[in-house]
């Protein structure tokens, strides 16, 4: 019973640092674009013309890349508001939370490692290499990758 509450908590926890995640992302990004913006404004005409016009279409690019950043991540946001907070079915899909004997896997968005004492957990897109090989599979099974056998022991 224990074991089950711990990854109950473990797997909001790791939900929560998906946020995080998107949220810290997303302010960066705003902070470059106004950042750009107001480079763009207060490039001044110099007597070198050309050299303002460089200037300003190299902020032009950068902010057009900051804006495909912006678009992305905004995909990726929409996709961690589908994932089901509650979810306790006994396959993997989006919003399990994996336990196998090698790691443990957070089915969500590509957020990198959460480190919870004294457990990690990998929050992984089911979109990944390793997403696509337990998407579907059941406790018990066990999945090849790089090589390694990996069982799945448990699924909240």
């Amino acid at each position: 019973m224990k074991e089950i509450e711990s990854l109950d908590i473990l797997k909001k926890e790791a939900y929560d640092f998906c946020v995080l995640f998107v949220n810290d992302r997303l302010t960066r990004i705003q902070n470059q674009i106004k950042e750009l913006e107001l480079a763009l404004t207060s490039e001044t005409k110099s007597s070198a013309g050309d050299k303002h016009e460089t200037g300003r279409a190299m902020i032009q690019l950068e902010r057009e890349k900051l804006g495909q950043q912006l678009a992305e991540l905004e995909k990726t946001q929409q996709l961690l508001s589908k994932v089901p907070k509650d979810r306790n079915a006994p396959t993997v899909g989006l919003g399990s939370l994996v336990v196998t004997d090698a790691f443990i896997y957070y089915i969500a968005i590509s957020a990198g490692e959460f480190k919870s004492k004294p457990k990690s957990v990998y929050c992984i897109s089911a979109a990944t290499p390793i997403g696509k090989l337990v998407f579907g599979k059941s406790v018990g099974d066990v999945f090849s990758f790089n090589g390694k056998e990996i069982t799945i022991n448990s699924i909240k």
